[in-house]
């Protein structure tokens, strides 16, 4: 499974996003997981290689906009729950990819 993540672009999406990856090889679900930031973001998505957008909580004020530009890109998108968006809340990011898995 791809999934794109979408923050403010600093350092503790790339923390996340390895505690993540770190996860899913824990429980043998694959996936490969990106982190872009709000300006990246769109074009991103257009490339047509994701099965699902997460939107950092940092950014949780711009959800509507991403929301938008993931819908046409034909792309479900989540909200990260504030929990999740550290490294020991990975688990609970994972499950919440997990339910869009194909």
């Amino acid at each position: 499974m791809k999934v794109l993540m979408v923050c403010s672009g600093g350092m503790s999406s790339a923390i996340v996003v390895k505690a993540i990856k770190k996860e899913a090889e824990k429980q043998g679900f694959p996936l490969e997981i990106k982190a872009v930031g709000t300006g990246e973001f769109e074009d991103e998505l257009k490339s047509g290689m994701y099965d699902l957008a997460i939107v950092a909580p940092q950014v949780k004020h711009r959800f509507k906009v991403f929301e938008e530009q993931a819908n046409s890109a034909g792309v479900p998108v989540e909200l990260i729950v504030p929990t999740g968006y550290t490294p020991i809340g990975a688990p609970k990011v994972l499950e919440q990819i997990k339910k869009h898995a194909k």
